[in-house]
């Protein structure tokens, strides 16, 4: 998995999760700053929630374009400059008013803006590195790789909001409302550290960055074999807008983590837990498991005795640690809302590695599905992610009626909203990491920019569509609101598996 990587990778990944820390942990406690800050209702947060990710998601298109033109670095800079601005105006404690309100929509422009400068043009840099004919062969588990960094710096970012805001409010007693811009500074912090890691190791990637044309000139011989015709540009360029067409309702899907499954997660999920199950809502505990995922691998990988040796040191000091903090558990653990949102994290983190290791063994035996069935997959399982959610709902008030039934309203376990998020997680391992390969493969040569930046577009497109499901938040029932996103993702998974002939063939 890790070996025969260029170093560039590991210098990309982690600006990229540093970058991503501060990103989360903004939108973390995002929809309920403006709920609490502002009064909004859950419908309008929500149409906020979505336009924001919908920018965030369609400006690396034009960031794309932009940097086919002036160099990928120079787009990466400027976007890394805009986010920290962006923090700091959402740092600000402006008010509950028109100037907060003011400063509110200008951070989120500016952080979108960024956003689109940077993430889309360092996942092509990361593709560059892979150009090179010795590289050709890793770029799937590379982009794995990324894609795990990522989510390494979204798992201790809803940690880092809670911790952060309910350190404002008792030891500096700040109010409910300005402990979220606490929050906030976190992001700003995160995006020095990313500054700092991208140019302290600009050496090992700085070949990547430049423009199409740039690259191009610099390695002639392999573009030239990389030239296509007309015809095949078009074909590339037809079955990627299939693919688009597709991840919309997908990410339409996935992205209810910081929308409906936060609503639920605040109004309907029991707000303390006890015993073995709290140990859960514990950050350190999640990373002792992930140490242990690891070591294991590592164990039954590794051909020294030394290697085996360390392996085993590590599993056997995480389940002390493990049992350690069990026999310290408080007699209830509180349970916020925003901290659902580490989970997926911490499952990608985890799963990353069986992931690889399942589809290794797959191919080695000639069987590995191709990109855009894992893709097509992915989808079928979102599905089965929302059937979760609609059990969990059965019984269960409207949030309107929830919101006014005081001891007669009801709640349900953590459980239900932690499964949903590892079958959502095993879709988006499915899904993403072959998704952003997949681009990065077939997209021609002289529109890789323009080519991921469409990938994000079809991102956009489907977090704006994210407001749909909290339109539905209110006199309706839950299993209403689930059952619209499960048949989406079903009706999208038929529509990929129809064209899979067209979309197999262009990958080959």
């Amino acid at each position: 998995m890790f070996e025969g990587q260029p170093k560039g990778l590991y210098a990309l990944a982690l600006a990229n999760t540093g970058e991503r820390f501060g990103y989360y942990t903004m939108l973390a406690v995002f929809v309920l700053f403006l709920k609490a800050n502002f009064g909004l209702s859950a419908a309008d947060a929500g149409t906020i929630y979505g336009a924001f990710l919908a920018l965030v998601y369609f400006l690396p298109f034009i960031g794309g374009i932009l940097a086919d033109k002036f160099g990928y670095g120079k787009m990466v800079t400027i976007g890394i400059l805009a986010m920290f601005v962006g923090y700091v105006l959402l740092a600000l404690p402006a008010g509950t008013g028109a100037l907060g309100m003011a400063c509110m929509f200008a951070a989120l422009v500016v952080i979108a803006t960024g956003t689109g400068l940077f993430k889309g043009n360092l996942q092509v840099m990361v593709g560059n590195l892979y150009d090179a004919p010795e590289y050709a062969s890793k770029r799937d588990s590379a982009f794995s790789i990324f894609y795990m960094a990522i989510n390494v710096g979204a798992l201790f970012a809803p940690s880092a909001a809670v911790g952060i805001m309910n350190y404002a409010q008792n030891h500096w007693g700040v109010s409910v409302n300005d402990s979220y811009h606490f929050a906030f500074a976190v992001a700003c912090v995160s995006l020095i550290v990313s500054m700092a890691i991208y140019y302290g190791f600009r050496k090992t990637f700085k070949h990547v960055e430049g423009s199409t044309k740039s690259v191009a000139a610099g390695n002639k011989a392999e573009h030239a074999a990389e030239e296509l015709s007309p015809k095949e540009t078009k074909d590339r360029i037809v079955a990627l807008c299939l693919v688009f067409a597709v991840v919309i309702f997908f990410w339409m899907a996935f992205h209810q983590n910081g929308l409906t499954l936060t609503y639920f997660a605040d109004e309907f999920t029991a707000k303390s837990s006890s015993g073995v199950e709290s140990m859960m809502f514990n950050v350190w505990n999640l990373l002792a498991v992930i140490f242990i995922v690891y070591a294991l691998f590592s164990l039954f990988q590794s051909k020294t005795s030394r290697g085996k040796l360390v392996s085993g040191v590590v599993i056997v000091a995480a389940l002390a640690f493990l049992g350690y903090q069990y026999t310290v558990l408080p007699e209830s653990t509180p349970v916020d809302a925003p901290i659902f949102q580490q989970f997926n994290p911490c499952f990608v983190v985890a799963l990353t590695p069986v992931s690889m290791a399942i589809f290794g063994a797959l191919a080695r035996r000639g069987k590995e599905p191709s990109a855009p069935r894992k893709i097509g997959l992915g989808m079928l399982v979102a599905a089965c992610g929302y059937v979760l959610m609609i059990f969990a709902s059965i019984g269960l008030l409207t949030p309107n009626e929830q919101a006014v039934a005081g001891e007669a309203a009801s709640f349900v376990s953590p459980n239900w909203l932690v499964s949903t998020y590892l079958v959502l997680t095993f879709g988006e391992l499915l899904l993403s990491p072959m998704g952003i390969s997949f681009v990065s493969k077939v997209a021609p040569p002289k529109y890789k920019g323009m080519m991921m930046g469409g990938w994000f577009v079809a991102t956009a497109i489907g977090n704006y569509l994210t407001s749909v499901a909290s339109a539905l938040w209110g006199d309706l029932p839950l299993w209403v609101v689930w059952g619209v996103l499960m048949v989406l993702c079903f009706l999208a998974a038929l529509f990929i598996f129809s064209v899979m002939k067209r979309l197999e063939r262009v990958a080959k």
